[in-house]
């Protein structure tokens, strides 16, 4: 006997492609954030590591790419901005601003 889970379609999203559908799952899943454990590892066709994670519908399962984009719009996420949009619109969600504390880089500055 087959789980139903099994039958899912898997589709891979990257922040440019997250729908406000998606962002409302991710944000329910995880109403604090992802941290390390919610993190999926794996290879994509190109047998490039990603790291995403996992929201599912009734019939699809959606690996989410992690990133500081994400990150930010889940934490300042309100469903009244995306009520203008169509659920599964990508236009909708748009870049966030990050600033320097949200950024996972180091910025280098000359100084005179």
């Amino acid at each position: 006997m087959s789980n139903k889970r099994d039958n899912l379609k898997r589709v891979i999203v990257d922040f440019k492609k997250l729908t406000p559908e998606i962002l409302a799952l991710l944000v329910e899943k995880y109403p604090d954030g992802y941290d390390d454990e919610n993190i999926i590892t794996f290879k994509n066709a190109n047998n490039e590591i990603v790291e995403a994670v996992e929201v599912t519908t009734d019939d699809t399962k959606y690996l989410v790419k992690v990133s500081t984009k994400l990150q930010v719009t889940m934490e300042n996420y309100d469903e009244d901005d995306y009520e203008d949009y169509d659920s599964d619109d990508p236009e909708a969600v748009q870049d966030p601003e990050i600033s320097d504390e949200d950024a996972d880089v180091e910025i280098d500055e000359d100084i005179d």
